[in-house]
This record gives structure tokens, sequence and C-alpha cells, in this order.
């Protein structure tokens, strides 16, 4: 069985003489979380409408669940869930009612109960929807979404306005569905959404994607020079020290291919002359630095 849930082949969108998609390529494996990225104005969102089937293409080849989502029907559509970034509640109904009603839409729903308690809503379910706090709203949002036991799931900045506490409570129930055996598709602006959540991650600027990688790896992240910073002790200069550092309001900042060497040997030098580097940082480029280089900034 092929492990391609979504392929993408030179995509195109254009609006007049606008270009907002200009000829990307995209696979997505069965059962991972793919996090795309990229700044507003990117070709991000009209990529995604095209893959949900709700926006038509220029060009290109696009394949979603071995269907162009373009001429997709009915059963195509039981196979795919879909959590858009802002919804409203269904008024007067209560969250099993909003269930139930949406259950209604495909031909083999999950339970109900089970699909509640999946998403963390026990206890609220004869509650009106429009009477949820945000992070449950949201909650009930992906339990909307995965009534229909989609094999594919697009989350649209799933937690856009969470507090920390309600993000990391949702990044479980996300993680969950990796563990159902679904396949997700996420966008967020989030870098540490898609650092903790995302097997891979794409990231699309000027209508290109201009990166694609593991978290770990995207643009060379791997490779990319660790720093080491502290603030310099007192009587001691940036041309005592043993490396070659920047310094800036008496912080030292030390750009390092070979950080374990270049660690040992600023310790070294630190107790040979009795000095204490209580601040001592040591980081590699996040996630988010990698982001705003290829992006070319923030936006």
């Amino acid at each position: 069985m092929d492990d391609a849930v979504i392929t993408v082949r030179g995509l195109r969108k254009r609006y007049a003489a606008v270009e907002a998609v200009a000829g990307i390529d995209l696979e997505v494996s069965r059962g991972e979380i793919f996090a795309f990225l990229g700044p507003n104005g990117a070709g991000k969102t009209t990529t995604v409408e095209i893959l949900e089937g709700f926006r038509r293409r220029s060009d290109g080849e696009v394949r979603v669940l071995g269907v162009d989502p373009a001429h997709a029907g009915s059963a195509w559509r039981n196979r795919v869930g879909t959590v858009l970034q802002e919804s409203a509640a269904e008024p007067g109904l209560t969250v099993r009612e909003c269930m139930q009603l949406y259950a209604g839409y495909y031909d083999a729903p999950r339970d109900i109960g089970e699909t509640i308690a999946l998403v963390g809503l026990q206890g609220t379910e004869e509650t009106l929807g429009d009477q949820l706090s945000g992070g449950q709203r949201r909650r009930l949002d992906v339990a909307l979404g995965l009534i229909g036991d989609p094999e594919l799931i697009f989350l649209d900045e799933p937690t856009t306005g969470f507090d920390p506490s309600a993000r990391r409570a949702a990044w479980s129930v996300i993680e969950g569905l990796r563990e159902l055996g679904k396949t997700v598709f996420l966008t967020t602006h989030y870098m540490d959404e898609a650092e903790n959540l995302a097997d891979r991650i794409a990231v699309i600027a000027g209508g290109r994607i201009v990166a694609e990688g593991t978290p770990q790896t995207l643009g060379g992240r791997e490779r990319m020079a660790t720093r080491i910073s502290f603030t310099l002790p007192d009587g001691i200069g940036s041309d005592d020290l043993p490396l070659r550092a920047s310094t800036q309001n008496g912080r030292v900042a030390i750009e390092s291919e070979r950080p374990l060497a270049d660690l040992k040997e600023l310790a070294d030098w630190a107790l040979a002359r009795g000095l204490e580097l209580p601040d001592l940082d040591v980081r590699q480029p996040s996630l988010e630095d990698v982001y705003l280089q290829l992006t070319g900034g923030p936006e």
C-alpha cells in the first residue's frame, strides 16, 4: 500500500498576474504529523485550501488519499477531517448535541462518548457550546473534526489564543491522534508547537518551499554554530579569553563549531584562574531562528 497520504507535484495557483503558489512539491506520509509553516501571504493558506478541496489550482498534480481533491466526492470527504482556525459554536446546542449533529454527516462516525473523552471534554456534555471556555471550545472543534473517524486531519492554527497550560493540553490531544494512526497536516505560527509535535516540517515563503526537514535538521539547523554566552567576570576583558568572542554590554558570545571542545577550553581557563561563570548558556539556533532566516525575518 502506498505510504503517501498527500502527494503534490508542481502545484501552482495564480490570481491574475500574481502567482500565490509557484510550483511546489510536497509529500506527507501515513501516520505522521506534518507541519506547514510560512508567513502571512506566503501561499500557505491557498495551498491548504487546495489540499482540502476548497480551492481550485491553476496547474500541477495533487493527490490526497489517492484522490484529486478538485474532483472528490462524499466518500472522500468521509475520510478527511478539518479543524478551521476560527469557528462559531452551533447556537443553542450542547456539546453532546453538536457531536450528534456532526456525526450524522458521516457514514461510519466514531463513538460520541469516546471522542468527547479523547479530547478531554468529559463533564461538559450538557454544556452549551457558546458557554465553553476558549480552550474547551477548541477541544470541541477538534472533536467535531474527529467524529467522522477520518484518516487525515487538517489542523489550522489549533492553539491560537491559548494560554500556555491550555496549549500543552492541546498538544497532548494532537499527539494522541498519531497514536490512533491518523495523519495530521498542521499549520501553526508557534515554533515551539511545530518543534514539539511535528515529525517533519516544510516552510513556504513567496509561494515556494524554501526548506523541508525534521525539526532538528530544517534549514541545516544541525550544522549551525552553537552559541556559548556568559557575563564577563569582574576585572576580565574579552582579550583575556582563550577563545575569540564578541561582547555587548558585558555579555560574551562565542560562535562555536566544536562546542564540546570549546567548552572544555573555556572551563579549564576559568578554573585555572578561580573564576565562576554562573550564567553560562550553551544553545544551538532555535527553530524560530532558523525560520526567520529562511523567511527573511519577522512578519
